[in-house]
């Protein structure tokens, strides 16, 4: 039988409590406190709503709080750039939408970069855009729309959540499709768009369907949608593409962290998010909204994103909104 020396005991005690404490750390569970969710636009509007249902359940499968933050502004990217100086340990995440790849082409002076310098967890839906009008406005179809602005340049003036979004360049694609003139009003989310509308600021909005109540209610005419196809709740009105033009615009949007996140606390998140995704209250919300759900993995999502990003700087480029 082997004797065990004084010297070697010592030097094993030495090392026990490290040796203890590293897996003790590598397994910790996550989470084990309360998530961030950064949502980049004002309360109320339809991408808030949607994900403040997902949080609560979500956060119900977690077993954590996630409290939501709303950071409105900067044309929605400040939940990115929120994301630039946090750690990559899962506790603070992020809505992701078309305007967090498309800005930083838009202003040299956003110096993330979208596809590297961020962690895409899980895509979850898309969002209707569609142009709506008072209901006592003159135009009754987006052709009578269209042929006032040609015949009365630069007098139509019209809103967005904001320069560089997805609604403004579908309404700039329309405009040069068909040689229009016309001014933009950027604000600060849905919400505010849709009560500049109501309130005559604007003419008419181009906007997400955040006003599909208000068209339910008869405030607001709904002319055309920019999906590929009309939406389930308002099949008598067309698609931009029926109207003759070749716009179809789709606006994926998910779940994002910082760079470098732990692909184990990733899958835990994307796991309770795409099952709160299906849950009946949040599939009840997307309907409402004529929302589709695009579930897509973060490798897949990521991979998309980059192949959207050359898509977008091909279009800006054309558009001729590329900073010199």
């Amino acid at each position: 039988m082997s004797r065990i020396t004084r010297r070697a005991a010592l030097a094993g005690a030495s090392v026990l409590p490290f040796g203890a404490a590293g897996p003790s750390r590598a397994q910790a569970r996550f989470p084990d406190r309360p998530i961030r969710l950064i949502i980049p636009w004002t309360a109320g509007g339809p991408a808030d709503g949607g994900f403040r249902i997902l949080a609560e359940s979500a956060s119900k499968k977690l077993g954590q709080p996630i409290v939501v933050e709303n950071k409105a502004g900067a044309s929605g990217v400040l939940g990115a750039m929120a994301l630039q100086d946090a750690k990559p340990d899962g506790y603070v995440i992020s809505q992701m939408h078309m305007s967090v790849l498309r800005q930083p082409l838009l202003n040299p002076q956003l110096k993330y970069d979208p596809i590297k310098d961020l962690t895409y967890i899980l895509q979850i839906t898309g969002f209707v855009m569609g142009v709506v009008v008072r209901t006592e406005a003159p135009w009754k179809t987006l052709p009578e729309l269209l042929a006032y602005a040609k015949a009365n340049p630069g007098k139509l003036n019209y809103g967005t959540l904001g320069i560089g979004s997805t609604q403004h360049l579908a309404m700039e694609r329309v405009g040069l499709a068909q040689g229009l003139s016309w001014t933009h009003a950027p604000y600060r989310g849905t919400a505010d768009t849709l009560r500049a509308l109501l309130g005559g600021e604007i003419d008419f909005a181009s906007e997400s369907s955040g006003w599909a109540p208000m068209v339910m209610a008869g405030k607001l005419r709904l002319l055309a949608v920019f999906t590929a196809a009309r939406a389930k709740r308002f099949p008598d009105v067309p698609t931009v593409r029926e109207l003759g033009m070749e716009i179809v615009v789709d606006s994926p949007g998910g779940l994002i962290g910082p760079k470098g996140m732990d692909p184990a606390v990733v899958k835990v998140l994307a796991d309770a998010f795409r099952a709160a995704a299906q849950e009946p209250k949040h599939l009840e919300f997307l309907d409402n909204m004529d929302q589709p759900l695009l579930l897509l993995d973060g490798p897949a999502y990521h991979d998309a994103m980059a192949r959207t990003l050359e898509e977008e700087r091909e279009l800006l480029r054309r558009l001729k909104l590329l900073p010199a």
